[in-house]
């Protein structure tokens, strides 16, 4: 039941945004509401907000005039593929140095100290900035015969957002089992490693699900942003930048691609809920990351 009340009230959400969306475009002055020359509220003409039946429509259209041109649904949903692909390799990269990040944190407490400011500091970089500069430096890297590819790249970028939640709410998890299970696992003269797996690990989870979370739609994030910093082409996020062009006549056409981001983003979530699943039994109560 709490299953289903959460999918119900997704739902609910959902459509009060389109009611919300199509309400405001009938009674919102056309050229937007503003105040001392800002504007504050969105023009509610048919180029700058067009109707969500207008944007559905568009989806089964081709993409261009061309003959032979495939629908515009279809586009999307392979340029969705290839970044959700993108966005993962990120993820389990950051999912991976977050771990080993608060591993290393909680066995060594001057590394918490060293390592714990930078890694919140990480996060203060600008991405759009930082993407141009890790393209730079990957173009010059070889591996033999084979070349640092665009993706790659992207995929650093989606693991550079993602690890930061991973690492921070890991880091909470293992320090969570209460001081008298310590200090019994102690008394049995268990190892740090054993008591890392058969305590630490098992607590941690409750703290780790949430960021996981997190780390997925950092994921995301990253690899739109990244894509269109980059220029990197197959993706949602170049696809933004050329779609975008053709808003002035087709105004329904860019937000295929958004729409195409958001369903990444809820795939993301979905696979988070399945790992939950498979660990449903650590599941004590989450904690917000």
């Amino acid at each position: 039941m709490t299953r289903f009340r959460g999918i119900l009230l997704g739902t609910l959400g959902i459509v009060l945004l389109g009611v919300l969306w199509e309400g405001y475009k009938a009674i919102g002055p056309s050229n937007g509401v503003v105040l001392n020359g800002l504007t504050v509220l969105p023009r509610t003409n048919d180029l700058a907000m067009p109707h969500l039946a207008t944007m559905f429509t568009r989806l089964f259209e081709p993409v261009t005039s061309a003959a032979g041109s495939p629908a515009l649904w279809s586009a999307v949903t392979q340029a969705a593929g290839f970044s959700l692909s993108v966005a993962a390799v990120g993820w389990l990269i950051g999912v991976v140095v977050g771990m080993l990040l608060a591993v290393l944190m909680q066995r060594f407490r001057t590394a918490e100290s060293a390592l714990l400011p930078w890694v919140v500091l990480s996060q203060t970089v600008p991405l759009i900035a930082l993407a141009p500069l890790v393209a730079g430096i990957g173009s010059q890297v070889r591996f033999g015969e084979a070349r640092w590819q665009d993706w790659m790249s992207v995929a650093l970028i989606a693991s550079y957002l993602a690890f930061f939640p991973v690492s921070v709410g890991a880091l909470r998890g293992l320090e969570s089992p209460d001081r008298e299970h310590v200090e019994l696992m102690r008394t049995y003269a268990v190892g740090w490693w054993k008591t890392l797996l058969t305590l630490r690990l098992p607590a941690s989870i409750p703290y780790l699900l949430p960021a996981l979370r997190l780390a997925a739609a950092n994921a995301v994030i990253g690899t739109v942003v990244a894509e269109v910093s980059i220029g990197l082409r197959g993706g949602v996020g170049r696809m933004m930048i050329e779609y975008a062009s053709a808003a002035s006549g087709d105004p329904g056409k860019p937000w295929a691609p958004i729409f195409g981001a958001v369903v990444i983003g809820l795939l993301a979530a979905a696979l988070v809920a399945a790992i939950g699943l498979a660990l449903r039994k650590y599941r004590r109560g989450e904690v917000p990351a």
